[in-house]
């Protein structure tokens, strides 16, 4: 557990919550949670409450994150559509962390190295009082609020997915 807290990812995804001025403690799971539905097992939630941190690549060679609730997936089109894109690109591993300093299946909302990144965020995380994201590593996560996700990443709601 303790090895989890100190690797930097998650102690750079600490650090963005302190200097936010949220101080969320940060769950070590003895379980990865690199699926939506594994970490709501693992936290006796359900599965909408997690709210998965979601990368693409735009035709501008930008990162799109998009913060989508774990009880659907992100309708790429409809999100193209929304944001006036021809299209949303998958993001490779390589792609995800030269953006966000994050490995895939632990990437964090917040803390990312790169402020460059469009941010959306699911509507439907809105309907939970509490939801968790992932905070830098396939075993941490951490309790916000959709509207503390959404001052922390200054994301857009968005109906993103079915």
């Amino acid at each position: 557990m303790e090895k989890v807290l100190k690797n930097v990812s998650v102690l750079r995804a600490i650090a963005a919550l302190e200097s936010a001025g949220l101080h969320s403690q940060i769950h070590v799971l003895s379980d990865s949670a690199r699926s939506a539905k594994e970490a709501a097992e693992a936290l006796g939630i359900e599965v909408g409450q997690i709210a998965s941190s979601i990368v693409f690549r735009l035709p501008n060679e930008k990162p799109l994150l998009v913060i989508t609730s774990g009880r659907h997936r992100v309708d790429s089109e409809l999100v193209a559509r929304e944001l006036n894109v021809e299209k949303l690109h998958r993001a490779d591993a390589d792609f995800v962390r030269l953006w966000s300093g994050y490995a895939i299946g632990g990437v964090s909302p917040v803390g990312w190295i790169s402020n460059e990144a469009i941010v959306v965020i699911d509507t439907a995380l809105n309907d939970y009082e509490v939801v968790w994201a992932a905070a830098g590593h396939p075993h941490a996560v951490f309790a916000t609020t959709f509207l503390d996700l959404i001052a922390l990443t200054g994301a857009s709601p968005m109906d993103v997915g079915s």
